[in-house]
């Protein structure tokens, strides 16, 4: 019997043509970031000199290239750690199209409260003879939970309040770094076991005379490896994408956009929290100062990395990327000597121009799809009967 419905020629290759290029689009981005890295890194060991060191197995003096030495990639991949897990969460909520300006300060509250447990279970606090077993466990929990709970309240901010994302997070970013503040009185909070900090984060490895520091580097690439995983293999992480690209289909199509928006203020607030933890034990102290202004290179390295703030679109791999490029460039200005009032506006520039460019590829994305979309109306066939 002929069927009266008309059959668009090629219309499953054209849809699995636009999921490839999608991909490969994601991919490309990575890449140039990842080329923009090695001409960083190329740029600053040919121009970036030289200085002589003391090497603690031989025993001589050596001369070293500043950037390329084993201590500065140490303390960079350490500087990012902190920038990449916050940028990695951050990124779930621009995929959505939201925003969260309170990171930073969620980051303050969190590393203010495992401080706290700390130093009271600390070699001078009330509690110092309690067992480091559960001590050091109970710790991290305080402090990962503190920023999900941060995390969770801006969620439900958001999705029950009907009120715009910058708003609530503004709002909750003066609420968290205030109550950091009444908490420690504007104190800082140090004297924390040795089995968090030594013991743990701050673990030590000596490579060719350096003192490396491996543990936030591996936190960091654990991370940022599941948060891939999830975006990219998990119905949730599907969800994310789709409320991102158009939130009314969404909540069509049956889907639980306010679930979807309260998980992923719960993971931003999460990733504060992982990386305040390692802040925690890397420097062992904390205060009400700490994160102050760490919104600005979190969004920035979001963006960077490649999430569009219209929603829809980013990976937890190229918020690294973002991460890695923005601490190369503050790494950059120390080696060359620049002014450090001028990082503010380097970094500034950096997210105008990432903005610029993700405009200009939605551009042509959009004039691509409206000619996919003509091509496919013009090849229009009639099933004829059988």
């Amino acid at each position: 019997m002929p069927s009266e419905q008309p059959i668009t020629a090629g219309a499953e290759p054209v849809a699995r043509t636009g999921r490839v290029t999608s991909f490969k689009r994601s991919r490309f981005k990575e890449t140039g970031l990842v080329g923009v890295l090695v001409a960083l890194g190329l740029f600053l060991s040919i121009f970036g000199g030289s200085l002589q060191v003391t090497n603690r197995d031989a025993g001589n003096v050596v001369k070293v290239n500043k950037f390329m030495r084993a201590d500065n990639l140490d303390k960079l991949a350490k500087n990012t750690s902190f920038f990449a897990i916050m940028a990695v969460g951050a990124t779930f909520v621009i995929i959505t199209g939201g925003i969260d300006l309170s990171v930073g300060a969620v980051y303050c509250l969190a590393a203010v409260c495992g401080a706290m447990f700390l130093r009271y279970f600390g070699p001078g606090g009330p509690g110092a003879g309690a067992s480091l077993a559960w001590v050091v466990p109970a710790a991290v929990v305080v402090c990962v939970g503190t920023g999900a709970l941060c995390g969770l309240l801006n969620g439900l901010g958001v999705v029950y309040l009907r009120v715009h994302p910058f708003v609530i997070t503004l709002g909750t970013m003066a609420i968290y770094r205030g109550l950091a503040f009444v908490m420690t009185k504007a104190q800082s909070f140090t004297d924390f076991p040795s089995a968090f900090t030594d013991g743990f984060i701050r673990h030590e490895i000596t490579w060719r005379g350096a003192s490396l520091y491996p543990v936030p580097l591996a936190i960091m690439l654990a991370v940022t490896i599941l948060a891939a995983w999830y975006l990219k293999n998990t119905v949730g992480g599907r969800q994310i994408f789709a409320v991102g690209g158009n939130e009314q289909a969404s909540l069509f199509s049956g889907l639980p956009v306010n679930r979807v928006k309260i998980r992923v203020y719960l993971f931003s607030g999460l990733s504060a929290g992982i990386a305040a933890l390692i802040m925690l034990g890397y420097y062992g102290s904390a205060s009400s100062e700490a994160g102050k202004g760490y919104e600005l290179d979190v969004i920035a390295a979001a963006v960077v990395g490649g999430a569009s703030l219209t929603g829809g679109r980013g990976t937890a791999l190229g918020a690294l990327l973002g991460a890695l490029i923005i601490q190369v460039i503050n790494n950059a200005i120390i080696i060359l000597n620049v002014e450090q009032n001028y990082s503010q506006i380097i970094i500034g520039a950096v997210i105008v121009l990432a903005v610029v460019l993700d405009r200009i590829n939605s551009v042509f994305q959009e004039k691509r799809l409206a000619r996919q979309a003509r091509a496919n109306k013009e090849i229009p066939i009639s099933n004829s009967s059988l």
